[in-house]
């Protein structure tokens, strides 16, 4: 092997089992599984089925089997949903994720939708941004019959777990998604072990050197250094969290996870922003638990209470 094909399987950027980026461009997802097909979930009976929405993204959407709510005519909130994997890995077609998806519409019960976006490096934010502001306005325009029969748009609910919890606040901060199918709107967020980051570590987060390295590998225009409002909604000049467009906030973090200090200043900041109306504002402590852990340990005592209570959420009326 020349010494120049040596080079190009040097390693660039390095963030197991996320990512790994060589100098030839080569990239490997240590944590990437085949997708599973759509269907009939046996545990739920919920059934699901995707949708494509432009050549680069797509959706998976669920439904619960019948029910005395469904049967007596009553519409099902909607939960739309955005993955995880720091904007470099993730699908909705992934298998931990069907899975949580189908648990999910099952215990609200909800129309879900799982949404798949662009990936960085390939595809840099804010192509996740735009992908997924482009699926919430699909959902919002009701264009599907089982949304269209099925769904209550006026309880959308945006939830997603750590870059996917980046992604709902962003969308929530959007007044124009709604604004351009009234009277549809978001009644609630559930933000899970939301992917945060500033400046200078809080609380017990003492270094954030990888999410830093992380995120300037999705989103490479950031400056150096900087409280991106990208990646910290409260930083000093980042937009007003009064700007929100829900109704109601949920905000899951874990005990062992080192973006729960960013987690509960987020819940802390909606509190403050809102005139101090903690009723608004939820937020669930997992403890014992690490980061989207219930994605790798869906039978934990700790999971099951993390689904129970999200659903009391979103089904509250």
């Amino acid at each position: 092997m020349s010494s120049d094909a040596g080079d190009d399987d040097d390693v660039v950027h390095d963030f197991r089992p996320l990512i790994v980026v060589y100098k030839s461009g080569r990239l490997e997802r240590p944590l990437a599984t085949p997708p599973v097909p759509p269907g009939t979930d046996a545990a739920t009976g919920v059934a699901s089925r995707d949708v494509r929405l432009s050549a680069a993204s797509f959706v998976r959407l669920y439904l619960p089997p019948p029910c005395a709510a469904v049967a007596g005519g009553e519409r099902l909130p909607v939960v739309v949903y955005f993955h995880g994997g720091g904007f470099v890995i993730g699908s909705a077609a992934s298998p931990a994720y069907h899975r949580c998806l189908n648990d999910l519409a099952a215990a609200c019960p909800a129309v879900a939708v799982s949404v798949d976006y662009r990936l960085a490096p390939e595809h840099p934010l804010p192509a996740a941004y735009e992908d997924s502001a482009a699926a919430l306005a699909w959902v919002l325009s009701a264009a599907d019959p089982w949304l269209a029969v099925h769904g209550d748009l006026s309880r959308v609910f945006l939830a997603g777990d750590s870059a996917g919890g980046n992604i709902c606040h962003h969308l929530a901060m959007r007044h124009g998604l709604t604004s351009q199918h009234p009277p549809h709107r978001l009644k609630g967020i559930v933000l899970l072990h939301p992917r945060f980051r500033g400046k200078e570590p809080i609380g017990g987060a003492a270094a954030e050197g990888e999410q830093k390295g992380l995120w300037e590998l999705a989103g490479p225009d950031a400056a150096d250094g900087a409280d991106d409002p990208q990646m910290n909604p409260t930083a000093a000049g980042a937009p007003g969290l009064e700007n929100l467009v829900c109704e109601k906030v949920m905000v899951c973090v874990a005990e062992g996870d080192t973006l729960r200090w960013r987690g509960r200043a987020y819940a802390e900041a909606v509190v403050r922003a809102r005139g101090g109306e903690a009723a608004a504002v939820e937020l669930l402590e997992s403890e014992g638990v690490g980061h989207v852990f219930y994605l790798f340990e869906p039978g934990h005592e700790k999971a099951d209470e993390l689904l129970r209570r999200i659903a009391a959420f979103i089904s509250a009326k």
